[in-house]
């Protein structure tokens, strides 16, 4: 929808206020590249805001990202009112975890990822779910599900190790192969590497 320049104006700095990582001229920006991928959207939404189908393809064509069940959970990170549609606040603010987040940030974000149901933690079934999605299965193997398996077994056990000395930290006390945030944190927080452990929901510097 059309906006006075006044109302662009206030929109700019409270989005510059509250995206933190960006300055005036690239939340500018933004708000033009929003305003192209609404009118790219479904009717919807009145001019409100964009839908997953633009989302998703938004996010393929400048970050190259394919996995389709990373892409809907990324888009419910973005989409905080859980109403389908993104809108330029949710926009600008999201870009700005996924693009310049802070690490505190992008673990939270990462972790929202790859809790498919919400609940607080990243089941071993979760965990499955995204490796095997975001995995390359040769079409020789038998069991390609075992391999799987046997990744989610190796990431468990890779991130629990490292709460042997801190066990008030361990949620996972019935080794039941579920991680808390505590648990993911404190894992990320000594191996960077795992900040992305069940596919790859951040882009790439390049």
């Amino acid at each position: 929808a059309a906006m006075s320049r006044k109302g662009l104006k206030l929109l700019v700095d409270s989005l510059t206020r509250s995206a933190k990582h960006f300055n005036k001229s690239e939340v500018e920006c933004l708000i033009n590249l929003f305003d192209t991928l609404v009118a790219r959207s479904s009717s919807q939404f009145a001019g409100a805001g964009f839908d997953r189908t633009v989302f998703r393809d938004t996010l393929h064509s400048a970050f190259g990202m394919t996995d389709d069940v990373v892409l809907d959970r990324v888009f419910s990170t973005f989409d905080r009112s859980n109403d389908g549609c993104i809108t330029v606040v949710e926009w600008v603010e999201g870009l700005a975890v996924l693009l310049r987040g802070t690490l505190e940030e992008k673990m939270k974000y990462c972790f929202a990822v790859y809790d498919l149901n919400g609940d607080g933690y990243i089941s071993r079934e979760e965990m499955f779910q995204m490796l095997k999605n975001s995995l390359l299965i040769q079409p020789a193997d038998e069991e390609p599900d075992e391999g799987v398996k046997d990744l989610v077994d190796l990431v468990l056990k890779k991130m629990a190790s490292t709460y042997l000395l801190v066990p008030f930290l361990l949620q996972d006390y019935d080794h039941d192969g579920k991680l808390s945030f505590a648990d993911f944190e404190k894992a990320v927080r000594e191996e960077k590497l795992l900040l992305e452990a069940f596919g790859p929901c951040l882009p790439d510097i390049k």
